[in-house]
């Protein structure tokens, strides 16, 4: 009687067992999942770059990019002014100066005449950023209602308000001078190089 209670069970518990997260791509053997939980909505994964610094071209972070839906289209992708989570796995150890000196440059570049308007607000960034060893990560996760919040290898943080910051922030990467090319075009779709 048990045997045939557990062998008619069986098939039920496996279907509500959780499964693993499925993994969409990798990019330098580094694996990201397909999709992503953020305020309780699915943002799914858009694209995956890899960040390259000085001119030896040195491999710093691979960042992936998860958007509501999937977007080649960077300018409409900023004036969705939606919810995005942005994750930058470091594959190299990066002091937190040399972190915060790539935020003001990026910012400078990404936030023209509102710079003076968001000094507070990356200066509170900044606040949250730490020395990041191989294998950590930063995360940036844009909720619309409530601002941009920043999780630095699994501690979250504080969220930074405001639809001009997170525009800012997130044009970083996607905007007109981002940090370099293939990051951007990663990002938005194309192989991770």
């Amino acid at each position: 009687m048990r045997r045939a209670a557990l062998a008619l069970l069986a098939p039920l518990l496996v279907a509500l067992a959780p499964s693993p997260p499925s993994f969409a791509a990798a990019c330098r053997d580094i694996q990201f999942p397909d999709a992503v939980k953020a305020g309780g909505r699915d943002l799914v994964l858009n694209g995956l770059g890899i960040r390259k610094a000085t001119l030896l071209r040195i491999k710093v972070y691979v960042g992936a990019l998860y958007l509501p839906q999937r977007s080649g289209d960077a300018a409409a992708i900023l004036a969705a002014n939606g919810r995005w989570q942005l994750v930058l796995h470091f594959v190299r150890d990066v002091d937190a100066g040399d972190i915060r000196d790539a935020f003001q440059e990026g910012f400078q570049k990404s936030a023209g005449d509102k710079l003076a308007s968001l000094q507070m607000r990356i200066a509170g960034l900044n606040a949250q950023i730490v020395d990041l060893k191989s294998g950590q990560s930063l995360t940036f996760t844009r909720d619309p209602a409530t601002g941009v919040s920043v999780d630095v290898n699994g501690k979250g943080g504080s969220t930074i308000e405001g639809a001009d910051f997170a525009g800012a922030l997130l044009a970083i990467w996607l905007g007109a001078n981002p940090p370099n090319e293939d990051l951007k075009s990663g990002l938005l779709g194309s192989a991770c190089e």
